[in-house]
């Protein structure tokens, strides 16, 4: 619900102001609030600066999780039609499964496979209204397709790792560095002059830094320490939440097609979901 709300909240914010700058403002004053309260009002020996390692693998995950896979998506959305960018998010969870398989050595389950297939079909269904009569270049079809695997290989990395920091450092430095590494993108390429620093401006800002960059990380953190797939699954959900918002902000019809595609998402979340607790009974 967080991260669908990011959708609605970009679009108020860039009549204000151009994309990377509102992004590169919304991720240091993400990362400034992370760390300024865990190092002042968290204790414990786990609230520490980051040592040796940890440093490199805090750079990549922001690299991949923030810098490469906004950039990008900023980007390909110049040349793509809207409808299929909303589409794409229905790829992470496919993509996330294949790059597990290849680096966490997971095999997907067939229930997995099964709900994939229908959250794919479900976004596809709901989208489709949306693709009618739309313009779009190979060249932005295959920048698309750079950040969907961008974020996906950030999940699957996330998981693959041992952290020893806790989830609010780990996303602090994460989108500090993320900032930091598509900072000098925006400097070269954002036009400063059409900033208006208004209350769309801020509103649009301060959500997207604490709703969307701060709750929401933080509880997909927490999701892909358990499973990384299964986790993944939920995405499906955010496109739906996304026509939700545009109706009930923005006024934008729901359709048919958005009902037939919600009704799909569920039934393969219910049963990717279902499966697991069937596995973990027949265990015992």
């Amino acid at each position: 619900m967080l991260w669908a709300s990011a959708a609605v909240a970009t679009k108020i914010g860039v009549k204000a102001s151009p994309p990377l700058i509102l992004a590169n403002l919304r991720f240091i004053i993400a990362g400034f609030c992370l760390l300024g309260y865990s190092y002042a009002f968290k204790k414990g020996k786990e609230y520490r600066m980051p040592q040796g390692a940890e440093w490199k693998q805090l750079a990549l995950f922001g690299l991949l999780n923030t810098a490469l896979y906004l950039g990008l998506y900023v980007y390909a959305m110049k040349y793509t039609a809207a409808g299929i960018g909303s589409l794409a998010v229905s790829t992470n969870p496919l993509l996330i499964v294949l790059f597990s398989a290849l680096w966490l050595g997971r095999r997907p389950t067939a229930a997995e496979i099964i709900s994939i297939i229908l959250g794919m079909v479900g976004i596809g269904v709901a989208t489709y209204p949306l693709l009618k009569g739309s313009v779009t270049s190979p060249g932005g079809l295959f920048t698309l397709g750079l950040s969907m695997v961008a974020v996906s290989w950030a999940s699957v990395y996330y998981a693959s790792v041992k952290w020893k920091l806790p989830n609010l450092l780990i996303n602090g430095w994460q989108v500090m560095f993320g900032a930091v590494l598509l900072w000098p993108v925006t400097l070269l390429t954002a036009d400063f002059h059409q900033v208006q620093f208004n209350a769309q401006f801020w509103f649009a800002v301060l959500w997207l830094s604490i709703a969307v960059s701060i709750v929401g990380l933080i509880c997909w953190f927490y999701l892909l320490r358990i499973d990384t797939v299964k986790a993944s699954l939920w995405l499906f959900l955010c496109p739906l939440f996304g026509f939700f918002y545009a109706w009930w902000l923005m006024n934008e019809p729901v359709t048919l097609y958005t009902i037939a595609g919600t009704a799909l998402v569920i039934a393969g979340l219910y049963i990717g979901q279902r499966f697991k607790r069937i596995v973990k009974i027949d265990r015992r």
